[in-house]
């Protein structure tokens, strides 16, 4: 529901919108609505938001807002990020109030994806 003053969109880098789209659908699930060769939104993704053809990433080395995505079986969340081509860059660990791991996709970006503590 759109409320004024709360989180509506995320758009997010890419350098190659082709790589992302299969990617995220290989590893997640999501769909995607094509808006010229630059930019494509995400759909079935929880949040709505897109990614823009860019050279930059989006890390948080270099300060970057972290995406965190929910999995309610991590262990295999983390073999189909890596079956999708994705790069683990934090192994499964554990932090305050769950469990979770740090990925990059073929973009380069990091992303995350937690789950409760075992």
């Amino acid at each position: 529901m759109k409320a004024t003053g709360k989180i509506n969109y995320l758009e997010m880098p890419s350098r190659d919108i082709e790589a992302t789209k299969r990617f995220f659908a290989a590893a997640f699930g999501w769909s995607f609505v094509d808006y010229g060769p630059d930019y494509v939104a995400l759909e079935n993704a929880g949040l709505d938001g897109g990614f823009f053809k860019s050279e930059q990433v989006s890390t948080t080395a270099n300060g970057s807002v972290l995406v965190v995505l929910y999995s309610a079986a991590l262990a295999d969340t983390l073999a189909q990020v890596k079956a999708a081509g994705g790069t683990i860059v934090q192994d499964i660990f554990d932090f305050p109030g769950g469990r979770r791991f740090h990925f990059t996709d073929p973009s380069g970006n990091e992303f995350a994806v937690w789950s409760e503590p075992l």
